[in-house]
C-alpha cells in the first residue's frame, strides 16, 4: 500500500514534469489593485502554483517577469517578460536585474535554491520561498511553525521520493535562511488544491461525484482535513510581499474549518448540479479498517484523507494561527469544489476518465461488492 509520503514523490514529480492543459478563468480571487505597484521575479511561473500568482499579481497592478527555460506553456502571459536560463547552474541572465521581490515556487533541491538565494541576495529585497507541511518528521502532534524539520542521512541526495521530499525543502529554506536572514518569506502549504491541479489529489472527488452512483467515502464523516486552495496560496504570498511580511508560515485552512464530510458533501451537491450525472452520486461511508483490509490506501487511494492515528494523528491540526494574523483568508470548500469541477469538465476526455489520483472504478465496486458481502 502507498503511504502518503510515496505519493508525495510520485505528487511532485508530476507537479514539477507536467504541463497544465487549460485556463484559469474559474472563480474569483481579491484582485483589487494594490496600494504599490511592485516589480516581481517568479522563478518559473508556468505551471499551476504559479499561473494563479501570476494572475492575480497582474490583476492587482504588479509586474511580473519569469525566470526558466522557456520550454513550458510558453504561449501563457504573452505580454510578460521572460528571461531564459536554468536554475541547475544557468543564472547570467539574472545578474545586475533588480525587484521588489522574488518568488520561489519551483524549488525542490537545495543546491538550485542556494545559486538563486546567493545570486539575488544583493538585488531583491525580500525572497518568498514555497515550501511545505512536509518538512515536519511526522504528525504525532500539531507542528507549529517552530517546530523540529526532518533530516536526511545524506544531505548531498537530489533525487525527489516520498521520503526525500519534505527533508529536502527544510534543506532549501536553510538556503534561503542563509542567503536572505531576515528578509527571507518561508510559505508551508499543506495539499494545494483547485483548477488547474493536473495530480488530481483533490480533484478526485468532484471527478467520482460528476460520474454519478454509488461512491466510496473514506472513514467517518466528521474527520477534519487541511488543504489550501491554489488561489488562497497566491493571494497570501502577494500579501506578505505588499506588507513586507517575513519569517515563516504555515499556509493551510484552520484547523477543524472542514470535514470531509463537507468535502464530500460539496461534491456531491455540485456535481448533481453541474455534471448532471444519469444517477445520483450517493457516498457509502467505509470504515477505515474496512478498507485497511482491502489494501485501499489513504491519501492515495482515498486522496485528501488520513486516519488521525500514530504520526499522522495531527496531520489535520497544523496550526495556522501566524499566518491568519499575517493575512491568511481561505475561501469556503463549496467555492473549491465548483471551480475545481467546473476547470475538470473543460479537460480533455482521456483526462477525465485517468485520473491520477484515487481508485479505478472497477477497483471502486469491487470493494463496495466486498462491503455489501461482508453486511
Amino acid at each position: 500500500m502507498k503511504t502518503r509520503r510515496d505519493f508525495l514523490g510520485t505528487a511532485a514529480a508530476v507537479i514539477a514534469a507536467s504541463a497544465v492543459p487549460s485556463s484559469l478563468a474559474f472563480g474569483a480571487v481579491d484582485s483589487g489593485p494594490a496600494r504599490k505597484p511592485l516589480r516581481l521575479l517568479i522563478l518559473g511561473g508556468t505551471r499551476f502554483i504559479g499561473l494563479h500568482m501570476t494572475e492575480l499579481a497582474l490583476a492587482r497592478g504588479h509586474s511580473v517577469v519569469f525566470f526558466n527555460r522557456g520550454k513550458t506553456r510558453a504561449e501563457r502571459f504573452p505580454n510578460v517578460e521572460r528571461i531564459i536560463g536554468d536554475r541547475n547552474g544557468q543564472l547570467d541572465a539574472l545578474k545586475g536585474r533588480s525587484f521588489d521581490a522574488v518568488i520561489d515556487n519551483s524549488g525542490y533541491v537545495p543546491r538550485h535554491v542556494r545559486l538563486s538565494a546567493q545570486l539575488l541576495a544583493s538585488q531583491v529585497p525580500q525572497y518568498v520561498f514555497i515550501s511545505s507541511v512536509s518538512v515536519y518528521p511526522d504528525f504525532a502532534k500539531p507542528r507549529g511553525e517552530a517546530s523540529a524539520v526532518g533530516k536526511l542521512k545524506d544531505e548531498s541526495t537530489e533525487t525527489v521520493t516520498g521520503e526525500t521530499y519534505g527533508p529536502l525543502k527544510a534543506l532549501c529554506e536553510k538556503e534561503v535562511a542563509t542567503a536572505y536572514g531576515e528578509r527571507g518569506t518561508i510559505l508551508r502549504p499543506g495539499l494545494i488544491v483547485g483548477p488547474d491541479d493536473n495530480t488530481d489529489r483533490f480533484t478526485y472527488w468532484p471527478a467520482r461525484a460528476a460520474r454519478g452512483g454509488e461512491f466510496i467515502a473514506p472513514g467517518k464523516p466528521g474527520a477534519a482535513i487541511q488543504y489550501i486552495d491554489v488561489r488562497d496560496l497566491a493571494a497570501f504570498t502577494l500579501r506578505c510581499i505588499e506588507n513586507s511580511a517575513h519569517g515563516t508560515f504555515n499556509v493551510v485552512t484552520p484547523p477543524g474549518a472542514v470535514t470531509m464530510g463537507a468535502l464530500v458533501d460539496e461534491c456531491a451537491r455540485s456535481a448533481t448540479a453541474m455534471a448532471k450525472p444519469a444517477t445520483a452520486p450517493k457516498p457509502v461511508w467505509l470504515p477505515a479498517s474496512f478498507l485497511e483490509a482491502q489494501k485501499v490506501a489513504p491519501w492515495s487511494d482515498m486522496p485528501v484523507w488520513l486516519p488521525a492515528v500514530g504520526e499522522d494523528a495531527a496531520f489535520a491540526a497544523t496550526p495556522t494561527r501566524r499566518a491568519q494574523a499575517a493575512g491568511l483568508q481561505c475561501r469556503p470548500v463549496a467555492e473549491t469544489v465548483r471551480d475545481t469541477l467546473a476547470w475538470h469538465l473543460t479537460r480533455p476526455a482521456a483526462e477525465r476518465d485517468a485520473l491520477k489520483a484515487g481508485l479505478a472504478p472497477a477497483r471502486e465496486a469491487a470493494v463496495l461488492a466486498a462491503w455489501r458481502a461482508r453486511r
